[in-house]
C-alpha cells in the first residue's frame, strides 16, 4: 500500500488524487489545504455569477468522497506551517499542487496608494475567502479602472456592473453584496497595453458583457483599428482576417474576439447591453500601457498611460503620447505569480518548482518522494481543463517510481500524527457542516447558499460535526 499527500485541493489537486486511485488500487491518498474548505479557485476564483463553472465543485466532492481519498483541511504545508521535510516523514511521496499563490504587480509609480489593489483582492473580497481583508472595498469610487484584458479583468468588470438584486441569488457574502448594493461606480474601464487580437479572455467572457442589464459597452472603433487583425473595417468572416509578414497567425479565439468588438463598434456604443440610460458603462481600452498611478488627497486619483502601437512584429512599442484617466480605484489583474514554499527549490524567473514531468529537481535531480502538478509546475496557463492531463502526467512519473517509494518510510497513521503535533484537521464530515453553516446562513437572510467569510466562522462551523 502507497500512501500518498497531496498538497492542495483545487482542481489540480482533485484531479491528481482521482489519477492516483484510478490507476492504483492500492494507494492511499491524503488531500491537504490550509484552508477548511476544499476545491480551491473553484470555490475562491470563479466569479459567482458563474454557476456552470462553480458546478465543477459537483464533480471534485465525488473524487473527495471515493473511499481511498481522504480530505484534510485546515492543515498549512509550507511557510508559517509543517516544513515539505517533516510532511515527507507521514507519507511515501507528497505531490505539492499549490497553485500560484500572488498576483504579478505593475511596477510603477503610485502603485501602493490606497485606492490601489489586486484584482486577486476584489475577487478574493466577493468570493469570502478568509484571507480576505476585514475591511474590504467601499465602492464609493465612481470610475474604476481594471488593467489587464484577461478573464479575471472581465469577471471583475462584470462583478462591478451588475445590480444587487443580480447577485443576490449567488453565494456573495451578505457585507460584500450590501457594499455592492450601496456602489457609487459608474464607468469601468478595462484597458491593456496591446490590442484586442492579443487580448487573453474568451469569447464567451466578453460576449457576456454586452448583456448586462444595467450597464453597456463602449469601444472606440479608432483604437481597435490599430491592430492588424482589425484594420479591414468589412464585416468579413472570421476566416478572412488575416495577418501581416512577422505577426503570429490569430488564433480561432482571438479571431472570435475580433468579430465580437467589430460587431459592438459597428452598433455604436447606444444599444449595447440593455437600456436607452444605463446604470454604468463599461470601456474597453487597448493600446495603453500603465506608467504611473496619479495621485490625490494621498489615494489614487487616476492612471497615466503611454499610448502604444503595433511594432510590426506582433509587439507594440510607446508612441510618445500620454492619456490619463480618472480613477478612484484601480484594480490589476496582469497575472499569478507561484511562491516559494520554504524547503522546495524554486525557480524565481518562472515562479514554479524544476521538475521533470513533475518529479521535484534539487540540482537536477529528481527528489525523491517530491511531486508537483498544476500551476506549481508549468506556470499560471491554461483553463481549469488543462489541469487534468498535467496530473495525469505527474501521477505517471510517481508511480513509474512507486517500487522505489514503498521502501520509503511513512506514518501508520498521519491524521493522529498531525494532531500530535498540535493540528487540528477539518475532515470530510468538518467539510459538510460548514456546507450546513453556510445554508442556514443564507436562509436566514432570505437567501441561498451564502458563504462564511472568516476563519473563525468557518472552524466553529466545522467543529459542530463533532458535537452532534
Amino acid at each position: 500500500m502507497l500512501r500518498v499527500a497531496v498538497v492542495g485541493s483545487g482542481p489540480s489537486g482533485v484531479y491528481t488524487a482521482q489519477a492516483l486511485v484510478e490507476q492504483d488500487p492500492d494507494v492511499r491518498v491524503h488531500v491537504l489545504d490550509r484552508l477548511p474548505c476544499p476545491y480551491g479557485l473553484v470555490r475562491y476564483g470563479v466569479a459567482p455569477d458563474h454557476e456552470k463553472i462553480k458546478s465543477l465543485q459537483n464533480s471534485l466532492r465525488t473524487v473527495l468522497e471515493h473511499e481511498r481519498i481522504t480530505f484534510l483541511g485546515n492543515i498549512e504545508v509550507g511557510d508559517g506551517g509543517i516544513p515539505p521535510a517533516r510532511i515527507g516523514e507521514l507519507y511515501q511521496a507528497v505531490v505539492y499542487c499549490v497553485g500560484a499563490a500572488t498576483d504579478r504587480g505593475l511596477a510603477v509609480p503610485g502603485e501602493a496608494l490606497p485606492g490601489s489593489s489586486s484584482a486577486t483582492e476584489f475577487v478574493s473580497w466577493y468570493s469570502a475567502h478568509p484571507d480576505a481583508s476585514a475591511n474590504g472595498f467601499a465602492l464609493q469610487a465612481r470610475s474604476v479602472v481594471v488593467i489587464g484584458v484577461g478573464n479575471v479583468a472581465v469577471d471583475v468588470a462584470r462583478v462591478l456592473s451588475r445590480s444587487a438584486d443580480e447577485l443576490r441569488p449567488t453565494d456573495v457574502p451578505h457585507g460584500a453584496l450590501d457594499a455592492l448594493a450601496r456602489s457609487r461606480v459608474r464607468e469601468v474601464h478595462i484597458a491593456g497595453r496591446r490590442g484586442p487580437s492579443q487580448a487573453r479572455f474568451t469569447t464567451k467572457e466578453l460576449r457576456e458583457l454586452g448583456t448586462l442589464p444595467g450597464a453597456r459597452v463602449a469601444v472606440d472603433e479608432a483604437e481597435l483599428a490599430l491592430d492588424p487583425a482589425y484594420a479591414d473595417p468589412s464585416p468579413r468572416p472570421a476566416p478572412a482576417l488575416s495577418s501581416p509578414p512577422n505577426v503570429p497567425p490569430l488564433t480561432a479565439a482571438a479571431r472570435r474576439n475580433v468579430e465580437v468588438l467589430r460587431g459592438w463598434a459597428a452598433a455604436g456604443a447606444a444599444g449595447v447591453g440593455a437600456g436607452e440610460d444605463p446604470v454604468r458603462t463599461v470601456h474597453l481600452r487597448f493600446f495603453l500601457r500603465p506608467v504611473e498611478l496619479l495621485e490625490r488627497g494621498g489615494r489614487v486619483a487616476g492612471v497615466r498611460f503611454a499610448r502604444t502601437v503595433p511594432d510590426g512584429s506582433g509587439g507594440v512599442r510607446d508612441s510618445g503620447r500620454y492619456e490619463d484617466i480618472d480613477a478612484q480605484l484601480v484594480l490589476r489583474a496582469v497575472g499569478y505569480r507561484g511562491l516559494p514554499l520554504p524547503g522546495l527549490p524554486f525557480d524565481p524567473v518562472r515562479g514554479t518548482v524544476p521538475h521533470r514531468a513533475g518529479r521535484v529537481l534539487r540540482d537536477g535531480v529528481p527528489s525523491p518522494g517530491e511531486y508537483v502538478a498544476g500551476w506549481i509546475k508549468r506556470g499560471p496557463t491554461g483553463v481549469i481543463g488543462s489541469n487534468r492531463s498535467c496530473a495525469k502526467e505527474t501521477v505517471t512519473s510517481l508511480l513509474d517510481d512507486a517500487p522505489l517509494l514503498a521502501g520509503r518510510p511513512s506514518a501508520p497513521d498521519p491524521v493522529a500524527a498531525l494532531r500530535a503535533w498540535g493540528l487540528r484537521p477539518v475532515e470530510w464530515d468538518g467539510w459538510l457542516s460548514i456546507e450546513r453553516a453556510e445554508t442556514a446562513l443564507g436562509r436566514s437572510l432570505g437567501r441561498g447558499q451564502v458563504k462564511i467569510p472568516d476563519w473563525t466562522g468557518l472552524l466553529s462551523a466545522a467543529e459542530r460535526a463533532h458535537l452532534g
